[in-house]
C-alpha cells in the first residue's frame, strides 16, 4: 500500500562571513555579513529541500547538489528547490504545506518573512498560506546562531499523494 501522506524534516546551518550576500528564503537581506557556502548558502531553502527529499526517501541536498560540482557554485537555491519539487512530483506526491523556523540573532527578519513565503510558494506552486516562516533568536546562548556566528533553519514538509 502506498502512503497517502509523508512527512520530512530538514535542517541547515551556515557560518556568517564578511564579503557574502545574506540570502534567506530567496530574499537578499541587507546585512554586513552573508552565509558561507558553495551555492548562495540559503539555509531556509536548504532545510526545505532536505525536508522534501526526506519525505520521499531521496537522501539529502548534498547528494543531489554536491559542493564538489562547480555548476552549483553561487547558484540560487530557488533553482535547487525547483529541482527538488520535480523529484517530489516524480515520486507521485505534491507538497501540502511547509513550516520553517529560522534561528538568527540578527538581523531582524520580520520585514522579510512575507517575501520569503511568496518566493517559496511560487517555486512550489502553492498558495502562500501553505508556507509558514518563523524566526527566533537563541537569546545569545550556545554556539552557532546563538553566538552570532551562523544562521540556521529547520523545516517540516507534509506531502500528499498526487490525485487525492
Amino acid at each position: 500500500m502506498v502512503p497517502l501522506s509523508k512527512v520530512g524534516m530538514g535542517y541547515d546551518i551556515h557560518r556568517l562571513v564578511k564579503g557574502r550576500k545574506l540570502v534567506l528564503g530567496g530574499v537578499e537581506i541587507p546585512f554586513e555579513k552573508g552565509l558561507d557556502g558553495h551555492s548562495d548558502a540559503d539555509v531556509v531553502l536548504h532545510a526545505i529541500c532536505d525536508a522534501l527529499l526526506g519525505a520521499i526517501g531521496k537522501g539529502d541536498i548534498g547528494e543531489h547538489f554536491p559542493n564538489s560540482d562547480e555548476k552549483y557554485r553561487n547558484i540560487s537555491s530557488l533553482l535547487l528547490l525547483a529541482r527538488v519539487k520535480e523529484l517530489v512530483h516524480q515520486a507521485g506526491y505534491r507538497v501540502n504545506n511547509i513550516d520553517t523556523m529560522i534561528l538568527a540573532e540578527e538581523p531582524n527578519l520580520t520585514a522579510y518573512k512575507q517575501a520569503m513565503r511568496l518566493n517559496i510558494a511560487t517555486v512550489l506552486r502553492l498558495e502562500s498560506q501553505h508556507i509558514n516562516i518563523k524566526a527566533t533568536t537563541q537569546e545569545g546562548l550556545g554556539f552557532g546562531s546563538g553566538a552570532q556566528e551562523a544562521v540556521a533553519a529547520y523545516a517540516v514538509a507534509l506531502l500528499t499523494k498526487e490525485g487525492i
